[in-house]
């Protein structure tokens, strides 16, 4: 699998199983710390999901030389998780409190490491184990709000059937 078919993959799982009510799908913005996240998801309560997608041990392997993985209190994310195919990356590798989703041939992903659930039942939002850069992540959060400003689609957060409306149409 690529990368550009493991992003929609982790988007629907962060959005189902990490119960977020938004996600960001490879979101670029000079806001932050330089961390361009595969997907941040947010939930409710300001709990913040990152997921960051491996198609390749080489990509994987280069990851942790980045300088937010090298001092994880500047990286975003109350919760992390490497996404990648069946066997690519193996528990034993993971940094330390990270959860790993193995993603089949067929695109189905499942969730085989999680460090977050004290239960086998699988809620991600037992544990937060990460301190987590807060001044990243509202910058994060301000750009895509500033677009949606600059664009003039800011009003509709005032709307207060919008949710129902965009619910009622799927």
């Amino acid at each position: 699998m690529t990368h550009k078919e493991l992003v929609p993959i982790a988007y629907k799982w962060v959005m189902k199983a990490g119960s977020c009510g938004v996600a960001f799908r490879e979101f670029k913005t000079l806001c932050s710390n330089g961390e361009c996240p595969d997907i941040l998801g947010i939930r409710s309560g300001g709990h913040t999901v990152l997921i960051e997608c491996k198609a390749t041990r080489s990509d994987f392997l280069s990851d942790k030389n980045k300088k937010f993985r090298k001092n994880p209190q500047l990286g975003m994310g109350d919760f992390r998780f490497y996404l990648c195919p069946v066997g690519l990356i193996s528990k034993e590798e993971l940094p330390l409190n990270w959860g790993l989703i193995y993603v089949s041939d067929n695109g189905k992903s499942r969730c085989i490491h999680n460090p977050y659930c004290k239960t086998a039942l699988g809620n991600i939002w037992g544990v937060n184990l990460h301190e987590k850069n807060y001044k990243a992540e509202q910058g994060f959060t301000y750009s895509a709000l500033r677009r949606l400003y600059i664009k003039g689609h800011i009003e509709c957060i005032y709307d207060k059937n919008y949710n129902r409306n965009f619910v009622e149409q799927f």
